[in-house]
């Protein structure tokens, strides 16, 4: 099992240290949200809450993950960073690979994609992108950043889609060990999606009994696109889990990789600095190091 530190609406002159002293005591990764503004009045519901509502105020920290992955990368040696997720369609995906590829190159190859659609019909509108064609458009996206991030170093590329199309260039630099791509997605196309182009997937907050028919149904889905037999992470936000039975049980039921905010497991909420470095502590004496 993999631990991830996920910091979503922590304060950001609080993320150096929290994640230097997650990687002092054994997480292995840190995990970033994506949102790219608040937008006053949204037309459609938050899928993952009852009601519909969002569950942060307009003024909730969320620096954006690239920019956040690499000022902590700079301060840290071994942890990894991965974004749950980076809302892909928003996003020019030329512009985000020489992102990407100047990140794996500058922090020794300690990056993970994790990639999703985004419900907020306001930030496609306010963004000058398209709702209707964010399923093909991220497809298309996945494929320019495995050209140019795949681990070839710098090479000439070239890609010709329905939504993205451009001639041979070349992006430098560039990693030689491919950057994993996370797909995330509960609905049948975005599993559909991490079975046939994704290294793995990741979910959103469920408890494990929510969480078991999508691995069975990613596990028929890979079998499919007869890639069943390679490697594939399953990352989870667990609701419920806490100790180490729960996450034994998460890893027989073939979770690979789990990210959470500790300080939540032990009822603190959002909490103050201290007690999100004593929760994060907390856990990897009572789990990560008995695991």
């Amino acid at each position: 099992m993999k631990w991830a530190l996920s910091v979503a609406m922590v304060p950001p002159e609080d993320l150096a240290e929290l994640v230097q002293v997650a990687e002092e005591v054994g997480f292995d990764a840190v995990s970033l949200p994506d949102s790219v503004f608040f937008p006053e009045q949204v037309s459609g519901d938050y899928p993952f809450t009852s009601d519909g509502e969002r569950m942060w105020a307009p003024e909730t920290p969320m620096p954006d993950p690239v920019v956040a992955m690499a000022a902590l990368a700079a301060v840290t040696r071994r942890i990894r960073f991965q974004t749950s997720v980076l809302k892909l369609p928003l996003r020019d995906p030329l512009l985000l690979a020489k992102q990407l590829a100047s990140l794996a190159v500058m922090s020794g190859d300690r990056v993970s994609l994790g990639v999703g659609l985004s419900w907020i019909p306001e930030e496609f509108r306010f963004t000058g992108t398209e709702m209707r064609t964010r399923g093909a458009r991220t497809d298309e996206a996945i494929e320019i950043l495995r050209l140019v991030c795949g681990g070839n170093g710098p090479q000439w590329v070239e890609f010709h889609g329905r939504h993205h199309d451009f001639d041979r260039l070349m992006v430098a630099p560039a990693p030689t060990t491919p950057v994993p791509i996370l797909v995330g997605g509960h609905s049948e196309a975005g599993l559909r999606r991490a079975a046939s182009l994704g290294d793995g997937w990741i979910s959103a907050n469920k408890p494990l009994a929510e969480l078991e028919p999508d691995l069975a149904r990613l596990t028929e889905l890979r079998r499919e696109a007869g890639r069943g037999d390679e490697p594939f992470a399953v990352w989870v936000s667990p609701v419920g889990v806490s100790d180490l039975d729960g996450f034994r049980n998460l890893a027989k039921a073939g979770v690979t990789g789990v990210y959470f905010a500790p300080w939540r497991l032990y009822g603190h909420g959002l909490a103050d600095h201290a007690t999100r470095l004593e929760s994060v502590r907390r856990f990897a004496d009572e789990v990560i190091s008995l695991y």
